[in-house]
């Protein structure tokens, strides 16, 4: 039986209202289907934009987010399945097409990017709903094939049955019958089902990632090839926001197999039939640069002192990132104050694949294949860098060699678009070495911090000032926004608002303009804002002769949550029991993202520096869509904060930076890398971020269990080279 009321472009469409009109708030859905169907290379029938199913059963699924080693591209798909009812065996995933009006994330004003620890957060309710709508499009066929109502078939594992009459059909089966127009199914949060009936979140799904990774055939960035392709290596302004002046490039020129010498707004790129021959001519090139960016004038040891001078002014207001209460009222009536400052240095994102990009002008278009977290980034800056229109610009996104932050920005496209431009038609590889890496980096924020607490007669915390000094991200990158958010720098600021219940509390961000661009680095604010709070809190415990533990769990008398992961690592660590001899536990919570997480450091003291022999984790994200693969990020995002916190420092001089490859800048060894235990509790709350949730504690941990050790206070990081 041929069913002729039903169209794929029917349903698209129904996929455009009920799911992605969720990030678009308008537009046209006949446009939003065709587009779908543009995107939908695969053949097979599409109930919604996000999937195609083929006549074998068979299943393919789009993920959004760039993979980036976080597992996004296996857990975005899983969250589709499980309302679609997919029998995951027969599930292929694909990266989507950069199409953000109909793959945006909602977290991100429906924006392709990846990052922030939104990824699951944004797309959840869209993957559960296009998900729900596919299986209701689905039953409807089959409904209409067996002429019994749809209320009377149940979907599962991709396969329709209608228990009254003995009958089934596979979801590859119900496609095959649609011929025809019907108004695609309606669906709301409210028909999706509770936690308790979860078939595939929640449970460990191999990541669809690794076999390609594993045996070689994984296609990152770095590994693209085109016919005709050609390789770009480019020379620098050793100070940001300088330019070439002159440039003598006989030398260069004369190297066999260089095709172009292109000079750039910030440095000069020399084109060849290789990387190595574009390297090795790049470095004849004799370049007089400008002299007259700000930038030189930047020392970061003094702009350190500075930062902390500022901090420490508390009378000079910042702009306000969290108010509750009058903070200064209450710290002045309080009965005890508490006041502490704490530094951080400029580190590094060190992705192990280096930033690289390749593009092709055809005309008046482009088309780029690059290893980015924000392929709208890339689009918006090709716009504007390049003045193409925005559908003429493709943005093709490989797997990425890690991101950590740093390849939400595009500067590296704009390397290769400006010389595609140069030479049309002809695919340009623009690659940057490991030097070029760190001379360009755009790191973590310096910072100072300096806060306040107050408790009043019973010894209660009832007041905290907080005030954090750096340069801006937001206010660099999207200063409209950031202005018409009211100044609130969201990444350097992040998790500076925590959940414990003080009555009055008073968050300030004192923007600093030095000349020096600072960026997303994993874990951004969160990984200091909650150094510096978790660590006054274990100076306040321990003078007023408070358990840590007990104190946290006072602060969070009304959020069962955490509660519930403090008093769960305790128990895994033996909180409170006795250790070997020269060891000592420190304990921290973090609630950043919406995930809550407690943990605690088993530490000793060797030559002066904090040796790390254990570290455990308790973490609450809400629905779990993959255990395994969150107690893997959380391991991954510690062992990140404990190179950051041991040894990572970027320092710049005269605006230059000074570490300029691994040699001089260090990273965490394995044999220094400890065990790490981590309990997931799912509970039934919407889910939090993970991808950077280990990183805030692991700091403050070690540095509680370090003053244990030492009677020394930490206060700095990276830690000092001996305590």
């Amino acid at each position: 039986m041929t069913i002729q009321s039903i169209s794929r472009r029917s349903f698209l469409v129904g996929s455009g209202s009920a799911a992605v009109g969720i990030m678009l708030g308008g537009g046209s859905l006949s446009a939003l289907a065709q587009a779908a169907q543009d995107a939908n290379k695969s053949g097979g029938f599409s109930p919604v934009a996000w999937v195609s199913i083929a006549p074998d059963n068979s299943t393919l699924i789009y993920s959004p987010g760039s993979e980036m080693g976080q597992g996004t591209m296996t857990s975005i798909p899983a969250i589709l399945a499980e309302d679609m009812e997919l029998d995951w065996s027969t599930v292929r995933v694909e990266k989507s097409p950069s199409i953000a009006k109909l793959f945006g994330n909602p977290k991100f004003g429906g924006g392709m990017v990846t990052g922030s620890s939104r990824t699951v957060v944004g797309y959840y309710d869209v993957m559960r709903l296009a998900g729900l709508q596919a299986k209701l499009a689905l039953v409807n066929v089959a409904a209409q094939v067996w002429g019994v109502p749809a209320d009377q078939i149940v979907a599962e594992k991709s396969v329709l049955k209608h228990a009254a009459s003995n009958r089934q059909m596979t979801y590859g089966e119900a496609a095959a019958q649609v011929k025809g127009d019907i108004e695609a199914p309606k669906v709301d949060k409210a028909m999706l089902k509770p936690m308790s009936q979860f078939k595939i979140i929640g449970t460990d799904l191999p990541r669809v990632d690794l076999p390609a990774k594993s045996n070689g055939t994984a296609q990152y960035g770095i590994d693209f090839r085109l016919p005709d392709m050609v390789w770009a290596s480019v020379l620098y302004t050793p100070v940001q926001g300088e330019k070439p002046e002159t440039v003598d490039d006989k030398a260069a020129l004369a190297v066999k197999g260089v095709k172009q010498v292109v000079m750039l707004p910030y440095g000069v790129a020399v084109v060849a039939d290789s990387f190595a021959t574009a390297r090795k001519a790049r470095n004849l090139l004799k370049v007089t640069w400008s002299d007259t960016s700000p930038a030189r004038k930047y020392d970061s040891a003094t702009a350190l002192k500075e930062f902390v001078a500022r901090a420490e002014q508390v009378a000079d207001a910042g702009d306000v990132w969290h108010k509750e209460g009058d903070a200064a009222a209450v710290l002045k009536g309080a009965a005890r104050t508490f006041a502490a400052t704490y530094t951080t240095d400029h580190v590094a994102q060190c992705t192990m694949e280096p930033m690289n990009c390749t593009a092709r002008v055809d005309g008046e278009k482009i088309e780029f294949w690059v290893p980015a977290q924000a392929a709208s980034i890339v689009t918006g800056t090709a716009a504007a860098v390049g003045k193409f229109k925005p559908e003429n610009i493709t943005v093709n996104v490989t797997l990425l060699g890690g991101g950590y932050g740093r390849r939400v920005e595009a500067d590296y496209a704009v390397d290769a678009l400006l010389v595609a431009k140069a030479m049309p038609g002809v695919p340009v590889h623009v690659i940057w070495t490991r030097e070029d890496d760190f001379q360009r980096s755009r790191g973590r924020p310096l910072t100072a911090q300096h806060l306040v607490a107050g408790l009043d007669a019973q010894g209660k915390v009832v007041g905290l000032h907080h005030r954090v000094v750096s340069e801006g991200i937001y206010a660099r990158v999207n200063p409209k926004a950031y202005q018409s958010a009211g100044n609130k720098d969201a990444p350097v600021m992040e998790a500076a608002d925590s959940i414990y219940e003080i009555p009055g509390q008073l968050v300030e961000h004192c923007l600093e303009k030095r000349g020096i661009d600072v960026s997303f680095w994993r874990a951004v604010g969160a990984g200091y804002t909650k150094f510096a709070l978790e660590s006054l809190l274990d100076e306040i415990a321990e003078s007023t002769k408070k358990d840590p533990l007990e104190l946290r769990l006072e602060l969070l008398q009304n959020k069962p949550r955490a509660q519930a992961v403090l008093k769960e690592v305790a128990a895994m660590a033996g909180w409170g029991k006795p250790r070997a001899e020269g060891r000592a536990l420190g304990l921290a919570f973090s609630d950043a993202w919406t995930t809550n997480i407690a943990m605690i450091a088993e530490v000793s003291m060797k030559d002066g520096r904090p040796h790390i022999h254990q570290l455990w984790a308790a973490v609450d994200c809400g629905h779990a869509i993959s255990p395994r693969n969150i107690r893997s990020q959380v391991e991954g995002a510690a062992v990140f904060g404990i190179s950051a916190m041991m040894d990572e420092r970027l320092v710049y001089k005269g605006g230059q930076v000074q570490e300029t490859n691994f040699d001089k800048y260090q990273l965490l060894r394995a044999n220094k890398t400890p065990p790490i235990e981590v309990k997931v509790i799912p509970t039934d709350n919407p889910p939090g971020g993970m991808g950077e949730v280990g990183l805030p504690p692991v700091a403050p941990a070690v540095a509680a269990a370090v003053f244990k050790l030492t009677g020394k206070r930490v206060r700095e990081l990276p830690f000092p080279k001996t305590i």
